[in-house]
């Protein structure tokens, strides 16, 4: 016997677009009713609506957030939260990675009484500075269902006393996109450049790391390589603040808005190295056999790190914006792009939609979703 659940999955990001589009299809393809909600983080069309159409995933639910105080859009997301989890009674709440969206959702989810899964759960940063940190351990208090991406978050899990019963390992379902899409890595001979993206406050907001962050892009184009640089809408307002979109140009320094998501797979394949301080696109860099430089200090994403292919280059100081470009001089040299081309993606096969799909068909499932209030009346102690 099998089992047709009720879904909720909520979004509210480009990277959670990309990576849902693929588990909301296997979901359904698998007789799951599922209800998806826009919670409206992104407004650009680039990275909202554009983006869902191009990759079928069609919300039945749009919320609009408040503009300006951040304090007000995170209210807003928490009662938008509770009133679509009250409306739509799902028998689960499913929601990826760690943006804003995930504690909101999973903490509604708990307050109706209802179980919450985590897909992409146990990346840890290690990192208490780190607001997305924070919502991922939110949401691994909350879950039921842990669905990690690689054994390596399994055993973040573990070493936090997460049961091993409710951990299950299937991949990342960014890879079920770019196989599904076709996406096949480019040879490296064929390569050239440096993708740029940066967006993440710590380096953006900060006027002294913004300017060595135009400082890196200006000597990547000159040692390594023409750089392709698709200027978050953030950033973009950083750098006219400051004065320093005008320093960033360069002839060889290609800057766009924000691109398709066709688009910047076909610039990521083609480059020799990318810089980024995105967590999506070091598991697409991974994909494609493509080395990547992290601007920033630690990440959640260690398997490359491990695996030599990945390098950790944070903006802190001058000393370390030289080690970005030192990185990427290594990254580039004929050894270091033979390595990671070669080296398997660790994040997966492609059928992580399929295998979260089966999950929550499966009868075992209903023990571990059940939220049953444990009973130490007879004197027992829970060590």
């Amino acid at each position: 016997m099998t089992r047709a659940r009720r879904v909720l999955v909520p979004f509210g990001t480009r990277p959670e677009v990309v990576k849902l589009a693929p588990v909301v299809s296997a979901l359904t393809a698998a007789g799951h009713a599922v209800d998806v909600v826009d919670t409206g983080q992104h407004t650009d069309p680039a990275l909202s609506t554009r983006l869902q159409e191009a990759l079928g995933l069609a919300p039945g639910c749009r919320f609009t957030l408040p503009t300006g105080d951040p304090a007000a859009r995170l209210g807003a997301l928490h009662g938008d939260a509770a009133r679509a989890v009250t409306r739509l009674r799902p028998d689960v709440v499913l929601a990826l990675g760690d943006t804003n969206t995930v504690p909101a959702y999973a903490l509604a989810a708990r307050g109706a009484g209802i179980p919450f899964a985590h897909l992409e759960a146990g990346l840890r940063s290690l990192n208490p500075r780190s607001v997305e940190e924070v919502n991922r351990r939110v949401a691994a208090a909350v879950a039921a269902l842990h669905l990690a991406p690689t054994r390596r978050a399994a055993a973040f899990l573990a070493a936090e006393g997460v049961p091993a019963e409710r951990v299950f390992v299937v991949g990342n379902p960014v890879v079920d996109t770019l196989v599904s899409r076709g996406v096949r890595p480019v040879p490296v001979a064929e390569r050239t450049g440096v993708l740029v993206t940066a967006h993440r406050p710590t380096n953006v907001d900060d006027p002294v790391r913004l300017k060595r962050l135009v400082g890196v892009v200006r000597a990547l184009a000159d040692h390594v390589g023409p750089v392709t640089f698709p200027v978050h809408p953030r950033t973009a307002a950083r750098l006219a603040a400051t004065g320093l979109d005008a320093e960033v140009a360069h002839p060889d320094v290609t800057l766009t808005g924000p691109v398709e998501y066709d688009a910047l797979l076909g610039a990521l394949a083609s480059a020799r190295l990318t810089v980024t301080d995105s967590g999506g696109i070091q598991e697409e860099a991974a994909f494609l056999g493509v080395p990547a430089v992290v601007l920033r200090g630690s990440t959640p994403r260690w398997e490359g790190v491990e695996a030599g292919t990945t390098t950790l280059a944070s903006l802190a100081d001058d000393a370390a914006a030289d080690a970005v470009l030192a990185a990427a001089a290594r990254h580039t040299s004929a050894e270091g792009q033979a390595r990671a081309a070669a080296l398997p993606c660790p994040y997966g096969d492609g059928t992580t939609g399929r295998q979260v799909a089966a999950l929550l068909a499966d009868e075992a499932t209903d023990a571990l979703l059940a939220l049953d209030e444990p009973d130490f009346s007879d004197g027992r102690l829970p060590w």
